[in-house]
């Protein structure tokens, strides 16, 4: 490492869609011809809304895990996935900007491998370069009918790691195995993986080269397999953790739940969430260590220094609580774009995007920077060039309106505006500063939504442009109650 002071993490935050379908649901939608889908029926899936992504996803856990943190002193911003949207946009800049990262902010993807995550952690504590934001974030595709549909999660996790005496854990050191070991595969313009022999993977892949890249870790480290306290392991399939926790001598209890009764196997995300899992309930002097299998193995190591401070931050236990429940299996399909419904004439429009205005008004888009007069006070968005309250000409200066607290004022579910995801519920938001606006509100549950309901705002997809394959994204309110899972 090129500095002396103790680097690790700083903070953390996650992620889960609040959508949430019961296997059982699945198995049952194919069993007139998948009746052996009956025996992956157990637990439930989370799977993104129509309106949220990998970026999205990635900008609620960086703002979870940057609640209380400057981010004008990040010096990276870096996104780790398989399933991102863009090929030839730099995702992480996009989300720098929904984060108000400074413009100077280096960012980059990292792809190719569900082990991206921890790479990108093991890499940023080497490297020691300042404060750097590191999210995993996936929503991996799957075939109607097949194991990995009842199997794959969406969900994102972030981590600040940096140097110095305020941090959660110590970096302790890493250890990275690669060898041309295919346990499954996606070429380029494919949109589903093929997995090859369970058996085979278990026995040649997991139960060899995890032990290979664990042991020399802990050899290096000086440290034996009983002293690990948290033991995750994405990647390997199911009970992969345990197989090969036993196979190296490490405690039964110190296996971490493996998320796939909840969420599911959230791919190149899950070894960070893994390693939040750890970080909420491991106590000082407790060593984690989490591993990555895929073409080979990736595996690092931490100590925790100290408890978590309580903060607004909801983790991954804060976002496991919030959940709404679906049985409408073709909801899912539609909202995970398998099935196109012919949602008849409301639905076509052109929605190209205008990316010179996107540029001009970024901070707005992303940001959700809105204005506040000079003259009177007044605090508004968009940002004009008038003051709608008194007038005043070029008077605004800019004021952050992503994490203000907002109620609803008049609300309605529209069930004649097209919407993908009807009824639309739209509504006047009038927010703590004072500022009021006519807002699209998302993830409303089964009580619906009412004057005086409190609301926060989440970054989503506003419009899918299915002509030029874009998607543009802006700001959207949500009932708090259902966010903090109440």
């Amino acid at each position: 490492m090129n500095t002396q002071q103790p680097i690790g993490i700083r903070s953390f935050g996650a992620y889960i869609p609040a959508r949430r379908m019961l296997r059982s649901e699945i198995a049952k939608a194919h069993a007139w011809a998948l009746p052996g889908l009956r025996g992956l029926g157990k637990g439930e899936k989370a799977f993104c809304s129509w309106d949220e992504d990998v970026i999205t996803m990635a900008v609620e856990a960086a703002r979870d895990c940057l609640r209380g943190e400057a981010t004008e002193a990040l010096a990276r911003v870096s996104l780790a996935s398989t399933s991102a949207p863009f090929g030839d946009v730099q995702n992480a800049a996009l989300i720098a900007s929904a984060i108000s990262a400074p413009r100077n902010v280096a960012v980059s993807d990292q792809s190719a491998s569900i082990r991206a995550s921890l790479n990108a952690v093991s890499q940023a504590c080497e490297s020691g370069c300042g404060l750097q934001l590191l999210i995993a974030s996936e929503q991996r595709k799957a075939k109607p009918g097949s194991a990995q549909e009842m199997l794959f999660g969406d969900g994102a996790g972030a981590l600040l790691v940096d140097s110095g005496d305020d941090l959660l854990a110590h970096y302790l050191g890493s250890e990275s195995i690669s060898v041309p070991f295919i346990d499954h595969f996606r070429a380029t313009r494919e949109s589903y993986e093929y997995g090859w022999e369970e058996r085979w993977i278990r026995d040649e892949g997991v139960a060899k080269l995890v032990p290979e890249a664990v042991k020399g870790l802990l050899q290096r480290l000086g440290k034996e397999a009983s002293d690990v306290a948290h033991f995750g392991l994405s990647g390997g399939g199911p009970r992969a953790d345990s197989f090969a926790a036993k196979k190296m001598g490490i405690d039964a209890q110190a296996v971490l739940p493996d998320l796939r009764d909840r969420v599911g196997d959230t791919g190149a995300a899950h070894a960070s969430l893994l390693l939040i899992s750890a970080l909420e309930r491991a106590v000082p002097g407790d060593l984690i260590v989490i591993a990555a299998f895929g073409q080979g193995c990736e595996a690092i190591a931490f100590e925790m220094i100290r408890a978590p401070n309580s903060t607004d931050r909801r983790g991954l236990a804060g976002s496991l609580e919030r959940r709404l429940e679906e049985t409408a299996y073709m909801k899912m399909l539609s909202f995970g774009g398998e099935i196109d419904i012919d949602w008849g004439m409301r639905a076509e429009t052109d929605q190209k995007t205008a990316l010179t205005q996107q540029y001009r008004v970024a901070d707005q888009v992303f940001g959700f920077i809105g204005g506040q007069c000079s003259d009177c006070g007044t605090i508004q968005f968009p940002r004009l060039p008038n003051c709608v309250s008194c007038g005043g000409f070029e008077s605004q200066q800019p004021v952050p309106m992503a994490d203000e607290k907002a109620t609803v004022l008049t609300c309605t579910a529209d069930w004649l505006m097209f919407s993908v995801a009807p009824p639309l519920y739209m509504g006047l938001a009038q927010f703590d500063n004072g500022a009021r606006l006519l807002m699209e509100i998302v993830d409303v549950g089964p009580e619906g939504v009412d004057v005086g309901t409190p609301l926060e705002m989440s970054f989503r997809i506003k419009e899918r442009d299915r002509t030029r394959h874009y998607q543009r994204y802006f700001w959207k309110a949500r009932p708090r109650a259902a966010a903090e899972g109440k």
